[in-house]
């Protein structure tokens, strides 16, 4: 159980890291739309969240960031804040989430080190989902105003129409990724808490092993067998038992009258 929750807890960690990196990446990448037109064959457009690029066939680019906050369209700064704050929340949850890990010595050894390692994964979980919907709330929200104005029969069909960019496919995996991390900590969090009151020799998960400190023979439970090297006749505890009073024979020099031994 120890081994599984472990195995977990790095999966989870791992699948954070990334899907923190694919939500950065989406935030920071100019590809959240694209626009061809059939005049300039040579050249596209690309729309960012902090810039806008114009990309042609021979290689070059040239990109230039918006001029004015106020100016921009609504769909781009509720995307802004969304990212921003996702990758805010996501940061924080991955930072609360590494000392509760198990690997980590960041807490006692007792059950109150254990339960504090379990609410720190627990909250670097419910941080990890937060951050996945917080993601996944912009990325949509763009594609479904993209997917509108795409069909939309009041513009004229020579007109050129934006499509989806890499980032937006870029934002999806990130937030996907990041609600199946939140959901791996909660599943490493589901085995019982470390109880280290039943012995010192408790494992992780409270099931408690041989105390060998109390004897070379204890029990599983810590209960000291008979020691039976310190002699023969050594009670339940190991103390030795007192040995037999011996018996001594008084013989007297007078043989015209015996008598008859006595017991010391």
């Amino acid at each position: 159980m120890k081994q599984c929750a472990s195995t977990l807890e790095l999966l989870a960690m791992v699948v954070y890291m990334a899907a923190w990196l694919c939500a950065l990446a989406t935030t920071l990448m100019s590809q959240w739309l694209t626009l061809s037109t059939e005049l300039l064959l040579t050249e596209s457009y690309e729309l960012g969240l902090w810039e806008t690029c114009v990309v042609q066939d021979m290689g070059g680019m040239e990109c230039r960031p918006y001029d004015s906050l106020l100016g921009l369209p609504q769909d781009i700064k509720v995307a802004r804040v969304f990212m921003c704050i996702s990758l805010a929340v996501g940061l924080l949850g991955l930072l609360l989430a590494i000392p509760g890990l198990y690997l980590v010595n960041s807490f006692s050894q007792g059950l109150e080190g254990c339960r504090a390692k379990r609410i720190l994964k627990v909250a670097g979980g419910v941080l990890g989902m937060i951050a996945g919907v917080l993601s996944l709330i912009p990325v949509s929200y763009v594609a479904h105003l993209t997917v509108m104005r795409y069909f939309d029969e009041s513009v004229p069909e020579v007109v050129p129409r934006w499509e989806f960019g890499d980032a937006l496919f870029c934002g999806w995996v990130g937030g996907f990724l990041l609600l199946v991390a939140g959901l791996l900590l909660f599943a490493s969090c589901l085995g019982p808490l470390a109880d280290h009151s039943r012995g010192p020799q408790a494992d992780y998960y409270g099931a408690p092993q041989a105390d060998h400190s109390r004897g070379p023979q204890a029990d599983y439970y810590g209960a000291p067998q008979a020691d039976h090297s310190r002699g023969p006749q050594a009670d339940y505890y190991g103390a030795p038992q007192a040995d037999p009073p011996k018996r001594y024979e008084v013989r007297s020099t007078d043989h015209s009258f015996r008598k008859p031994p006595k017991y010391v």
